[in-house]
């Protein structure tokens, strides 16, 4: 049956690949790529990838992204909708970027930005349907999760962690790496809150991938992280730590796609269902989190009807 997922982050590393399977494996789906510009060119599917504009540092772009799905699944131009993958993501050298909401953007682009996909488009949903988030093991805050490379998360109220300056040295790397981590925890924590949430037959999983080199994350890094990031970190690739970029993409096709089992409010590492850190439980904290969010991303106009 002809279906619709809607995917973030589709454009380069494994996203990129996840799409690929995607358009290979399920041969009635069609992909709409929302991404900057024209960014989401490039992919041979015989029609069967659309392409919606996107700043998703930008809370007004997303919204508008958002609408215009909804109307066109409205209007029966898109098939009905069975997936969504919130699979971008973005990582500071501080803690000081701010987007044009006058929010910080890794805050915006890692949480903000799925929350307001998955609102506008939860009751657009055709039933059984699936809601995959890209997470990270860099919110367990340990070594055996993050080599030592990113702080682990530093919990904030999420009025707080939405603004520029909520870690110490937010001029430093170190702080935008923590705002990374915490970024992450908040996006688990909005996977529990809306599995509880959401109507019966829409699922919704986080996904972490692991360590994955040569994504682009640190795109925006300075000279010398990148430089580390491309050459040092191909001996970590090597170990058990990492997870190649293909297989990455993989999983993430499996999960959004249904091929790997998992109960709604799941973590998932890589392929298989999982425990995420003792931190991540924290119902208070959901509940607090969704509240921050609903205010920050929904309009009047925008919220929808419950």
């Amino acid at each position: 049956m002809q279906h619709t997922i809607v995917m973030t982050g589709a454009t380069r590393g494994i996203g990129r690949v996840a799409a690929e399977n995607i358009l290979r494996r399920s041969p009635d789906a069609h992909l709409v790529v929302v991404a900057r510009g024209s960014s989401a060119t490039g992919f041979a599917a015989d029609g069967r990838v659309s392409h919606v504009a996107a700043d998703l540092g930008s809370l007004d772009g997303v919204r508008s992204a958002a609408t215009e799905i909804r109307d066109r699944l409205a209007r029966g131009d898109l098939p009905p909708l069975r997936a969504f993958a919130g699979n971008a993501g973005m990582q500071y050298t501080d803690d000081l970027t701010e987007g044009p909401d006058g929010l910080e953007s890794t805050f915006t682009i890692n949480v903000l930005a799925n929350h307001v996909f998955v609102r506008l488009l939860e009751d657009r949903f055709a039933r059984p349907a699936r809601i995959v988030i890209t997470v990270s093991d860099t919110h367990f805050g340990d070594f055996r999760h993050n080599m030592g490379m990113v702080p682990g998360p530093s919990w904030r109220s999420p009025e707080i962690l939405a603004r520029t300056g909520a870690f110490p040295e937010p001029d430093r790397a170190a702080a935008g790496r923590t705002a990374y981590s915490t970024s992450k925890l908040a996006a688990i924590y909005l996977v529990h809150e809306y599995a509880r949430r959401l109507p019966d037959g829409i699922d919704v999983i986080a996904y972490n991938p692991g360590f994955v080199p040569g994504t682009g994350l640190t795109r925006n890094a300075d000279l010398v992280s990148r430089f580390a990031v491309r050459y040092l970190m191909r001996a970590v690739a090597l170990t058990p730590f990492a997870t190649g970029c293909r297989a990455a993409g993989r999983y993430l096709a499996d999960l959004v796609l249904g091929t790997t089992p998992a109960p709604t409010g799941s973590y998932v590492d890589r392929d298989r269902v999982a425990a995420s850190s003792r931190e991540s439980y924290d119902p208070r904290r959901e509940r607090e989190l969704w509240d921050v969010a609903e205010r920050l991303t929904l309009t009047a106009d925008s919220r929808p009807s419950r």
